[in-house]
């Protein structure tokens, strides 16, 4: 054993951890990848793509203290997807297909089996948001992390031609506002979950409440982010939306107002569509009012798509297709002289 492995550093668990993921990375490849892993850096043409002006759209993410939840249960083969999910419906949000993501765990002690599960979640995110993992860093820090902890972040690049690219200047008064289905917590909102399970009560991950309808606490959530892109990017080609918002932190009530102008008002009716169970069940449980829900969680929509009124239906019936759900769930209207850029009733 080195002096760097008696540090609390071992290089050899970073050669295995490499061995083990080559197969999961190389399952995300995709047109323009030039180089696996293992580089000092990730290389992608852009040539490959064939695009006139395409304008390149970033975004980084971590998970927040959802990973917490993910230790606790001793399952990290989803966490991943997380990730991966926060990063891509951002670029989304702007129009952008998303080309390639970088990781980053940080860790403890690097125990080669558990970090290929994580970044077995990471390339099955890929794969669904049709990016190619290109690189990464597994940082070993002894004394930073507790036993056994890790920290999860990533970046995406996405591409867009310029001519596609959705800005707030798109949205008019009169469209409609579609709402696509969450699959429960996604990863915003954790710090209060965690108040309100474990602070306040003592509520135990594998109680199945009768709220949640079977499940238990752990698995309800620690369910995924959904990941929009495979659904939403055919629609933003066709130029059938005219603003995308990623409901995250701060829920509906900070982000809608992000896709659209200052003279703009969102009028959002929240019976519009079906309240998920475990929404219910961190109310009651939490007695929280539900202004405060509306502005810390998603709520069980977990991307907003404004639509022109006459491409509604169209848009509606491809996303059937594709196999996801919508709600009209409001409108878009003249802001009201000094009335905020969002309603909800």
């Amino acid at each position: 054993m080195n002096r760097y492995q008696k540090a609390g550093v071992d290089v050899n668990a970073g050669y295995e951890l490499v061995n083990r993921i080559k197969a999961a990375v190389k399952s995300t490849d995709r047109p323009g990848v030039v180089s696996g892993i293992g580089s000092f850096g990730g290389m992608f043409d852009l040539g490959e793509l064939h695009m006139e002006h395409p304008v390149l759209v970033s975004g980084t993410d971590g998970v927040g203290t959802k990973l917490l939840i993910a230790q606790q249960m001793g399952k990290h083969d989803t966490i991943g997807i997380d990730v991966v999910a926060m990063c891509v419906n951002d670029v989304l949000a702007q129009g952008a297909e998303p080309l390639f993501f970088l990781d980053y765990i940080a860790t403890e002690h690097n125990q080669p089996e558990k970090m290929a599960e994580i970044v077995s979640g990471v390339a099955a995110g890929c794969r669904d948001a049709g990016a190619a993992l290109i690189g990464g860093e597994t940082a070993e820090m002894p004394d930073m992390y507790a036993k056994d902890e890790y920290d999860l972040a990533g970046t995406v690049t996405g591409v867009v031609e310029k001519e596609e690219l959705l800005t707030t200047a798109q949205p008019q008064a009169g469209d409609v506002l579609l709402g696509l289905p969450s699959s429960g917590i996604h990863s915003n909102g954790f710090s209060l979950v965690r108040q309100i399970l474990f602070k306040d009560h003592d509520v135990q991950l594998d109680e199945k409440p009768e709220a949640l309808h079977g499940e238990t606490v752990g698995e309800t959530i620690l369910k995924p982010t959904r990941i929009y892109v495979r659904q939403v990017l055919p629609l933003i080609h066709q130029k059938l939306i005219k603003g995308v918002s990623h409901i995250t932190g701060g829920g509906l009530i900070e982000n809608v107002p992000r896709m659209i102008s200052d003279q703009l008002q969102a009028v959002i009716d929240h019976k519009s569509w079906p309240t998920l169970p475990v929404f219910d069940y961190l109310q009651q449980l939490g007695q929280l009012p539900l202004a405060d829900c509306f502005q810390t969680f998603n709520m069980g929509i977990g991307l907003v798509l404004a639509v022109d009124p006459t491409n509604v239906k169209q848009v509606q019936e491809k996303l059937k297709e594709a196999g996801e759900a919508s709600y009209q769930i409001g409108h878009l209207r003249q802001r009201p002289e000094n009335a905020e850029k969002i309603e909800i009733k």
